[in-house]
């Protein structure tokens, strides 16, 4: 109990004290993404544009893909609700993906004794959050234009579904962040859970479609992106009830992963400098 409240006090006095600091390498982030591209920042909405329409004609026309949760549900509903699934599985993928490599590539900072590490990882799973709500900002006007939102009191909810997958980012960012210090060859390895995730997260079948499945659901349950996900199309774009036990899971594995990524990265982080 004292650890967990150690930790939350290190995280909210890194947020207070380096918040301007913390906010510069999410800019750099950001920047260095487009740096060097002639369109430069128009990608953050081209990228996103471009991919909604291609998963519109490939799954939503040649496949004829649905989800069967709306009756007389169209290709346009099943390309929104997959979209939806994407940007937040596209969040998560490339916080793992690239956690690994936060602090191993940047050997200055490390043995910087004044500099707090942790800004590293954060800043970076902040510019990868703010593409996402970019994406986000882009399937809500066009579901708006299309007329496939009727409820406007989803919105209020989308900060609350949101938020603990921002914490589990976060949490994880900070964990392998740490772990890719030490061992190298999680970097390889995320290219495989990143690919399980995909499939694990329905993305491209609603969670009602492998509940029959129980020897598979009784697994597929515990992934909180699938819940998270599950949970932004009931609110947004499928006026289904909200599911409170799913968003207490979500809250409650977002706040203990953030507490574990910093714990973890707060008792290692000495060790870098003598191993980087």
């Amino acid at each position: 109990m004292s650890a967990a409240v150690s930790t939350a006090r290190s995280l909210t006095a890194l947020a207070t004290r380096h918040r301007e600091l913390w906010w510069q390498f999410t800019v750099r982030a950001v920047e260095v993404r487009h740096r060097g591209s002639h369109l430069g920042f128009v990608w953050a909405l081209l990228n996103p544009l471009l991919m909604l329409t291609l998963y519109l004609v490939v799954f939503g026309f040649i496949f004829n893909s649905r989800f069967n949760v709306l009756p007389n549900e169209t290709a346009v509903d099943y390309a929104l609700a997959m979209f939806a699934g994407l940007l937040l599985f596209h969040v998560t993928s490339e916080a793992l993906a690239a956690a690994p490599s936060y602090i191993v590539a940047n050997p200055n900072l490390v043995k910087k004794v004044v500099f707090p590490l942790e800004i590293l990882p954060l800043a970076n799973v902040s510019a990868l959050w703010f593409h996402a709500l970019i994406s986000l900002c882009l399937l809500l006007i066009a579901a708006l234009s299309l007329g496939r939102i009727h409820d406007f009191s989803g919105f209020l909810w989308l900060p609350v579904v949101l938020a603990p997958l921002a914490l589990w980012t976060a949490g994880l960012a900070l964990l392998f962040s740490a772990l890719g210090v030490f061992f190298r060859d999680i970097t390889q390895v995320m290219g495989v859970v990143t690919q399980v995730l995909l499939y694990a997260s329905a993305v491209f079948y609603s969670p009602q479609t492998i509940q029959g499945i129980p020897y598979l659901w009784h697994v597929l349950k515990w992934n909180p992106l699938l819940e998270t996900i599950d949970l932004l199309r009931r609110v947004l774009l499928w006026n289904l009830p909200i599911d409170l036990n799913a968003l207490a899971y979500t809250w409650g594995v977002g706040l203990g992963t953030l507490w574990l990524g910093a714990y973890v990265f707060k008792r290692t982080q000495r060790a870098f400098a003598d191993v980087i």
